[in-house]
């Protein structure tokens, strides 16, 4: 693969209107403003990252989550222009290369909004509903590429879906973003019939769109028996970096925020980083201020710092591999021992400590039993619309959804996107409005 085609602005589902628009603002940056105006992103405030929403105590949730991955993308993917600036002479990938960071910064503002309400478990509630739950019954229904989309619902290819799928009522391209883009998001370049731990990247009616994005970046193809797969744009990798990195260093400040972990373990976790003068030089800073908080930020900022320099300078000396096509891992996993130690140690306390506290395990069963019951009754109603509560509850349905298609797949899938859609708040208040807890209200 090739810079060269590799970064592209044509624009998704406006190819004939490509133009080249005047102004300092990129189409690249356009991207990134268009996400920041957008509905779905400003529902992401709404959204579960981890712990549940605020209470007293502000934690992350998904916007913000996905702000503070935008601003370390952009950071790895400039670091990572500037060293390969040097390296190539050709000024026309010059150019392009100076749009790394607009790109990932874009990428990674729309990484997550696919994932439904109350977090990752969000996603294992409606894959389960099919797989074990009452939408199993559809199975016979559905033809085996259609049930695998359902049992392995994905927030990644999801995300895709959201920004590329022509909703009703809505333009040609969805969002359309660039296909440069488009194709830094998706994780795993292949569709559900080859999910590894349930991960893929494009459902089955959107297939032909990522192999139109894929075939005009000139994106390698890779050769399989059953399935279709391609190597990842090598920007997926930078996303992915700056998602890990913000994820598991913000969680465990979130936790201590929560005092689920104490301010002398979260010192000790963070200055696992270091080593030597600069170790020594944090120490000091640190005896500049009493609150813990602040301590915790500090080392925070300096982790993150340490580990932004360390997977751009991981991407650089991977560069042919990753081009090729024969990279394999993630750029974490090929960060020094010392950094990486540190990291693996977060990640160990985090699954040990965080995911599986008391807090984080409630809003898992109560997302659970929400989004099963919504499932329950929407999919119910676009399978008998012409039943009188049907007919109620698809009236309310927001008019972009095709719950009344004529293709029972579409049906249901319609209704994964609407519930997938809503926020937690939305979610609970439309539960307890269905079991008759709450009565509207004018």
């Amino acid at each position: 693969m090739e810079w060269k085609t590799l970064i592209n602005d044509k624009r998704f589902g406006l190819e004939d209107y490509h133009d080249s628009k005047p102004g300092l603002r990129s189409d690249f940056q356009r991207d990134y403003d268009r996400l920041i105006f957008s509905s779905p992103f400003r529902r992401l405030q709404n959204k579960t990252q981890v712990f549940p929403l605020p209470g007293s105590i502000f934690v992350h949730n998904r916007l913000t989550h996905s702000l503070e991955v935008s601003s370390c993308g952009r950071s790895i993917a400039n670091e990572v222009a500037e060293v390969l600036w040097h390296k190539y002479e050709d000024a026309d990938v010059r150019q392009k290369l100076s749009h790394l960071g607009e790109i990932v910064a874009a990428a990674c503002l729309a990484h997550d909004l696919g994932n439904p309400p109350f977090g990752h478990s969000g996603e294992k509630a409606i894959s389960t509903f099919f797989s074990e739950g009452e939408g199993k019954c559809l199975e016979s229904l559905l033809d085996s590429h259609q049930w695998q989309d359902l049992i392995k619902f994905e927030g990644n290819a999801n995300a895709f879906r959201l920004l590329t799928h022509q909703f009703n009522g809505r333009r040609r391209g969805g969002f359309a973003m660039t296909y440069s883009m488009l194709a830094s998001i998706v994780k795993y370049p292949f569709d559900s019939t080859l999910a590894t731990k349930n991960k893929f990247g494009f459902f089955t009616t959107e297939i032909d769109d990522y192999k139109r994005i894929a075939d005009e970046l000139k994106i390698k193809r890779i050769d399989t028996e059953s399935g279709i797969k391609y190597a990842r744009h090598p920007l997926v990798y930078i996303v992915e970096a700056a998602d890990d990195i913000c994820y598991e260093v913000m969680d465990i400040e979130d936790a201590h925020k929560l005092k689920i972990l104490s301010t002398a373990e979260v010192i000790d976790l963070f200055l696992g980083f270091f080593e030597g003068d600069r170790l020594a030089s944090m120490k000091r800073n640190m005896e500049r201020v009493t609150d813990p908080n602040e301590k915790i930020a500090y080392l925070r900022s300096c982790v993150i710092g340490a580990l932004v320099i360390n997977t751009a300078e991981a991407f650089v000396k991977n560069e042919e591999a990753i081009l090729d096509g024969s990279f394999t891992g993630s750029l974490i996993d090929n960060i020094p021992e010392l950094e990486h130690g540190g990291y693996r140690r977060c990640a160990e306390l985090s699954y040990r400590r965080l995911y599986n506290s008391s807090e984080v395990v409630d809003i898992e069963i109560a997302g659970n039993r929400i989004i099963t019951f919504l499932l329950e009754k929407l999919i119910h109603a676009v399978i008998f619309p012409e039943l009188n509560y049907s007919r109620l509850l698809l009236s309310r349905v927001p008019e972009q959804y095709e719950v009344h298609s004529e293709n029972l797949f579409h049906r249901i899938q319609a209704v994964v996107d609407h519930v997938s859609a809503m926020t937690d708040v939305y979610a609970l208040d439309l539960y307890r409005k269905l079991n008759g807890l709450k009565l509207p209200a004018v």
